[in-house]
């Protein structure tokens, strides 16, 4: 692909695979041809040593497990290189950024360093288990509407003691800024949205990040009471301000009051979507917890709270409200509906960690340093932007019970079969220019020979029949069954 444009889909795809190669300090062929073997693999991933036996992979099984255990890769670089290649965009333009983690869990590995405790659902209903394994917490960027694909940006390995909400923000922090410098984000562009679920401390995300272009939105616990903004001082009064209003209790629609913001819409999946914001709520922080290290007051962290219902949801159970909070104090009409729709797609990341795990094989080996740990989960995320970036190239090779799909809808499953061989050219067929004539095929069939030609000889359909040892003599077969001996 040395031959290939550098603003094409293939041209792109050639560039980074060089800086790809460039990122690997030690054992470079080696870990190339693995992450090679990885995409060009025509089943899932359940070893690794089953992808030495791929064509990609010139060398013995025994390098792919000195790669990943001795060899070495520079993640600043990689990083760095995988946040210059284009990026997906809201409908507006915008950056929607989600976080989330999952595990790579290792019950039986009881020699392995650096294992927590993973939160994982058991098979009843509401039913928590922890297993111990490796969390990993990623940061993707999202694409407007319904897909399976996302843009995997950064990995990062939670370790025993680690607080979640801080290691996320200095994660996001430098994506955030790593976006900036390669010019993903322009001065004047919206601002960046970061989407995440109830397992994450909105208010203080959003406290660590107040000085990047970024606003939070996270989903709150049903639970939670917030503080409505403190009421001013009477005059005369010499008690102490007060910091905090009124309560705004999630399970009390007395305590609500009236909303600022309701807007109505209606959807094919979930019927009536029906918003309701409340704006300037804020929670009351203690010195506890994120917070204990905070000298002096604690911060007044407003934000706008959404509440979204819907008629039905399409797997049939019933619908519960949903609680999200937005780190801006006050809300617009058009901003409510683009919010909640904004953390619908956030239920795209749920895609990619199937993918890694089931397809590429995230988390089938077995392997005992969580360093070679982390080695392995870049070449993963390496070969997943790989595939994204030859999207546009490849070639629908679909199984023969699948329906054809567009170039826009093709699956990361189905990029990865074809990735072996991408074209510069359009997969769509070209028009003819000239019309070829029409071949006639005869109504009636030939039966007699034409003159002059040899007569045929007659077919026949001659039997197999087994001579015997003893001669070349037949023997005369019957239908009769053989008599049994009475003596």
């Amino acid at each position: 692909m040395h031959d290939a444009g550098s603003t094409d889909e293939v041209g792109r795809l050639a560039a980074f695979r060089r800086e790809f190669h460039a990122s690997l300090t030690a054992r470079r062929d080696a870990l190339f041809e693995l992450a090679d073997a990885l995409l060009c693999g025509d089943a899932p991933v359940r070893s690794l040593v089953e992808l030495s036996l791929v064509g990609e992979h010139r060398r013995g099984h025994g390098s792919l497990y000195a790669a990943l255990n001795r060899g070495g890769i520079d993640i600043a670089r990689l990083r760095t290189a995988v946040a210059a290649v284009p990026l997906p965009c809201a409908a507006d333009g915008r950056v929607v950024l989600a976080v989330d983690v999952t595990c790579w869990l290792r019950p039986e590995a009881h020699t392995c360093p650096e294992r927590v405790l993973c939160h994982t659902y058991g098979r009843g209903k509401d039913t928590h288990i922890g297993v111990p394994g490796w969390p990993y917490s990623f940061v993707t960027a999202l694409e407007a509407g319904r897909t399976s694909w996302t843009a995997p940006l950064d990995a990062r390995r939670l370790a025993p003691g680690d607080d979640a909400a801080t290691v996320t923000a200095g994660q996001l922090r430098d994506v955030v800024q790593r976006l900036i410098t390669a010019w993903q984000w322009h001065p004047g562009d919206p601002d960046v949205w970061i989407v995440a679920d109830a397992g994450y401390d909105g208010p203080r995300l959003a406290f660590l990040l107040a000085d990047l272009p970024v606003q939070v939105l996270v989903r709150m616990r049903s639970d939670r009471v917030l503080r409505r903004p403190a009421p001013p001082r009477l005059p005369g009064t010499t008690s102490r301000p007060r910091r905090h209003g009124g309560e705004f209790i999630f399970g009390d629609p007395g305590s609500w009051g009236d909303p600022a913001v309701t807007t109505s819409t209606d959807t094919r999946l979930y019927g009536t979507a029906t918003a309701r914001a409340w704006h300037r709520l804020h929670p009351r922080l203690t010195h506890r917890t994120a917070w204990i290290s905070q000298h002096g007051p604690l911060p007044i962290l407003e934000g706008t709270v959404i509440l979204l219902t819907v008629d039905r949801l399409p797997s049939g159970p019933t619908a519960k409200p949903v609680w999200l909070w937005w780190s801006q104090p006050e809300a617009t009409t058009a901003e409510t509906d683009l919010l909640w729709q904004a953390f619908l797609r956030r239920f795209d990341i749920e895609h990619t960690p199937r993918m890694l795990k089931q397809t590429l094989g995230w988390t089938s080996p077995k392997l005992r340093d969580p360093h070679a740990a982390d080695r392995w989960t870049w070449l993963v995320l390496a070969a997943y932007t790989q595939l994204r970036l030859a999207r546009g190239a490849v070639g629908d090779l679909r199984r023969p019970w699948e329906r054809p799909a567009p170039p826009e809808r093709l699956t990361p499953a189905r990029v990865r079969r074809g990735f072996r061989h991408p074209t510069h050219q359009s997969r769509q067929p070209r028009p003819r220019t000239e019309t070829l004539p029409t071949r006639t095929r005869p109504t009636t069939r030939t039966t007699q020979p034409p003159a002059g030609s040899p007569p045929r000889r007659p077919h026949r359909h001659r039997r197999h029949q087994h001579k015997p040892k003893g001669g070349t003599k037949k023997t005369k077969t019957s239908n009769n069954p053989r008599p049994r001996r009475t003596d």
